[in-house]
């Protein structure tokens, strides 16, 4: 998953494309590359028949750049990222902090698809396959085009059932987890851990406690300071998701215009003060419960 998706687990609305989503646009946008190229060499061929042929040698190079640079550029640049296969399998290149790309990006990732990558206009083919070998190296699946342009390829159309869960912040933890380090769960970990608690319902109770009780302890790893005693396993990887999830809202609330509109709450509308009683109080915590068979995993929400 790609760094640049934070917060709890966005990576799953804003994930990195996959080699075969990438492999597939590729080839819709080389076919249609390929179609307008012979279409115009037809095309010259009538109105420069008879022409000198030095002059069609130098105009058919011309025409060829245009048609494998100045496609990807051009549409690149028009719709924030996007070619004609990409639009096609749903994914968009943005810049490595996660904003549209401008001329200059897509420029970089034109010449160098079209010269070196795709198909490859100086050594062809074989520098197609140094491409491929850099996303699957790279950990953002970046070609060398993305690494010298400074951008990622992100999947843009994702099913709406793996969008549905949205952690939701246990209120007797916010104020453990305002105290959280969590700059250890990475956008993978925290993946894991929110697919985990979307599929809760559906997993029986042995597979719910081993796999609660792997995920907590991978959470626990990386975080600090560990829950208070008796937390259950579900609302402690919940708390921590909600907690990443409110730091990069108010992160991304920084950056917005003061004229902007204010940034979203995360915890939901706050009641009204003065009017009914007063909220309960949380009595001390419990002793610390393990995640495993027949533990709070049984009464997970």
């Amino acid at each position: 998953m790609s760094e640049i998706v934070t917060g709890e687990a966005v990576a799953l609305e804003l994930r990195l494309a996959k080699l075969p989503s990438r492999l597939l646009a590729a080839f819709i946008d080389l076919f249609l590359q390929l179609t307008a190229l012979y279409l115009i060499q037809i095309l010259g061929s009538i109105v420069l028949l008879g022409a000198d042929p030095a002059i069609a040698v130098a105009l058919f190079i011309l025409i060829i750049v245009a048609v494998f640079v100045g496609y990807p550029v051009t549409m690149e640049t028009l719709t924030r990222g996007r070619t004609v296969g990409k639009m096609a399998m749903g994914i968009r290149v943005v810049r490595d902090d996660g904003g549209p790309i401008g001329f200059r990006q897509a420029l970089v990732r034109g010449l160098f698809a079209g010269l070196l990558e795709k198909p490859g206009l100086l050594f062809v083919g074989l520098t197609a396959v140094v491409g491929i070998l850099t996303m699957l190296i790279s950990t953002k699946g970046k070609r060398v085009g993305d690494l010298a342009a400074g951008t990622v390829v992100l999947q843009e159309r994702v099913p709406a059932s793996k969008l549905a869960y949205y952690a939701q912040m246990p209120p007797p933890l916010a104020s453990w987890a305002s105290t959280l380090d969590i700059t250890g769960v990475d956008d993978s970990l925290a993946l894991s851990v929110r697919q985990f608690l979307s599929r809760l319902p559906q997993l029986d109770d042995s597979a719910k406690a081993e796999l609660g009780a792997r995920l907590s302890a991978a959470v626990a790893a990386v975080t600090t300071p560990p829950p208070p005693p008796g937390t259950p396993g579900w609302a402690y990887l919940t708390a921590v998701l909600a907690e990443r999830r409110r730091r990069e809202q108010q992160r991304l609330a920084a950056r917005q215009p003061r004229y902007g509109p204010p940034p979203r709450q995360s915890y939901g509308p706050v009641a009204p003060q003065g009017y009914g009683p007063p909220p309960p109080r949380y009595g001390p915590p419990r002793p610390f419960q393990p995640v495993g068979p027949g533990g709070p995993y049984r009464s997970a929400p």
